[in-house]
């Protein structure tokens, strides 16, 4: 064997005692490379639930924050609701006893009861007079109305009112001139100067014929010019006056009572005719409503009756002063004459207006004075009403039948309801007060 051979051999021991290391080498390390990635994965199980793990305390800490932030806000809200809550039940409290939870209600104490005047009574149906409706006409009350007429035939000179101009009994209205007034103004100047005479002469120097015709002759003569149309103050004053030329025909026609000035019918420098209109007055105080009223229930209706007169929201008492005895033509219908107090000089000839009418007969029905029914906010009429305790009132709605003499009769409301019947107004305007402030809370 020589050296060749040998080295071959131990090449090939060393090739063959080094395998198994590699091998084992190289088994160990796809085991560790195994073992690496087994742990490596569950390094990242663990990590990924760890991430998972803390995840959720961070969720769960974001959850506690939310639910300490909504605690801070529910604190807080407590605190808002209850400085709220105190702001609101105290500025309630300076409504003087308003009880929020009781809207549209008001309560008075003792001292604001008594200092208004305020008078609450149990309502129970009464005897009121039955009432007929009817439409009707303001007309000219011709008992306060005066035509201002000449007597005699005048020229018109001067003016001294207009139209719609309230005048006063006696007050001149217009100056006219006369040829009639002028002679018969020269006669009564010289009987006045004549009698004047005889008297100053006496009985014992003139006979009793001459005195007597001399008397006569003066009453005549001033009669004349008063029936011309001279008022007895403008005679005095001619007759005091020594100038002769007063006698010029002129004179002046006069207020014959207090009224306004409705119509006129003239103009100036125009010939008046005697008896022909040129001023009428009529004092407006006072007007008559003509009202139509069927035939059938005319009877029920008596002189003396109580009535009203309503135009537009308001409302006037009046009374019936005549009934007819013959029927309209057209409308066939009994005429009942009212008599109405024209206040603030609301009403004016020509208006159509509805009337109520009390009847002789009698019904039951709840009644109050007047001014306890009043104008709620949306127009509606309303009493205010006892709300279970003294001083504590609510309005109600109810419906105003009719309003006659001061006294309103009322539907919408039971018997023996505790009422408002006197000092409604200031329960009205507390209760508005309190509406307001509490809107504005």
């Amino acid at each position: 064997m020589n050296i060749k051979t040998l080295l071959m051999l131990a090449l090939l021991g060393s090739s063959m005692t080094y395998l198994p290391t590699a091998i084992s080498v190289a088994d160990h390390d796809d085991h560790a490379h195994e073992e690496g990635e087994k742990q490596h994965s569950d390094h990242a199980e663990k990590k990924g639930e760890e991430h998972e793990e803390h995840k959720g305390h961070g969720d769960h800490d974001e959850e506690g924050e939310d639910h300490k932030a909504h605690a801070d806000h529910d604190e807080k809200g407590e605190g808002h609701d209850e400085k709220e809550g105190g702001e609101s039940h105290a500025g309630h409290g300076g409504h003087g006893g308003h009880d929020e939870h009781d809207e549209g209600a008001t309560s008075l104490n003792s001292k604001q009861m008594e200092t208004a005047g305020i008078v609450v009574k149990a309502l129970q149906p009464q005897a009121v007079n039955n009432v007929i409706k009817a439409p009707g006409e303001v007309r000219f009350n011709t008992y306060k109305t005066a035509s201002i007429t000449p007597r005699i035939t005048a020229q018109v000179i001067d003016r001294h009112v207009v139209l719609g101009q309230l005048v006063r009994k006696g007050q001149p209205i217009v100056t006219l001139s006369s040829v009639e007034m002028a002679e018969a103004q020269g006669n009564l100047l010289v009987a006045d100067r004549e009698w004047k005479r005889v008297k100053t002469l006496g009985r014992k120097v003139v006979s009793a014929r001459r005195h007597t015709e001399a008397k006569i002759n003066w009453e005549l003569a001033k009669a004349k010019v008063k029936a011309y149309g001279m008022s007895t103050p403008q005679i005095e004053k001619l007759l005091s006056s020594e100038d002769f030329s007063r006698a010029n025909g002129r004179f002046e026609l006069v207020a014959s009572s207090n009224g306004t000035v409705l119509k006129e019918n003239y103009i100036l420098g125009q010939q008046a005719d005697p008896g022909k209109e040129l001023i009428r007055i009529t004092d407006e105080s006072s007007l008559w409503v003509i009202a139509n009223v069927p035939p059938t229930v005319a009877h029920e209706i008596s002189v003396g009756n109580q009535a009203s007169v309503q135009f537009g929201n308001r409302i006037f008492p009046a009374k019936v002063a005549q009934i007819n005895h013959s029927l309209d033509e057209i409308t066939r219908t009994t005429g009942i004459r009212l008599l109405v107090e024209n206040k603030n000089d609301a009403l004016h000839p020509g208006l159509f207006v509805n009337t109520q009418i009390e009847t002789s007969s009698h019904a039951r029905a709840l009644a109050v004075p007047e001014a306890a029914v009043l104008r709620s906010a949306d127009g509606d009429w309303e009493v205010f009403v006892e709300q279970g305790e003294a001083g504590k009132f609510k309005g109600q709605e109810v419906e105003l039948v009719r309003i006659s003499n001061g006294i309103a009769i009322i539907k919408g409301i039971k018997p023996a309801t505790r009422v408002v019947v006197e000092g409604a107004f200031f329960v009205q305007s507390e209760l508005a007060k309190s509406g307001f402030e509490i809107h504005n809370h």
